[in-house]
């Protein structure tokens, strides 16, 4: 990935996360989210680009465009399974 080894900005991530956690006394648990062009996870609700997240084992891998159901456990993304369209018959592009 392109930055796996720039953690400062996956700990910037982590610790915005966590502050939100605390001022809102919530925890986000299931969220959606995009792989990017760079390799980076976007969810729907985290708008910080997550270089270091990490694939239950069932999945080998994922590619820039898959859309990813994602847990996060405390401040650590962890995607569980890659989401189908239903009406692109396997197609993910969403068209």
């Amino acid at each position: 990935m392109a930055f796996e080894h720039n953690t400062g900005t996956n700990k910037l991530a982590s610790v915005i996360n966590e502050r939100l956690v605390r001022q809102t006394n919530q925890s986000l648990i299931v969220d959606f989210g995009t792989i990017q062009p760079n390799g980076c996870l976007q969810t729907n609700t985290f708008p910080v680009p997550v270089a270091d997240y990490t694939l239950c084992e069932k999945l080998e891998s994922v590619s820039p465009g898959d859309r990813v159901l994602v847990i996060w456990v405390q401040s650590e993304a962890v995607i569980i399974d890659r989401l189908l369209s239903a009406a692109g018959g396997g197609d993910n592009s969403g068209d």
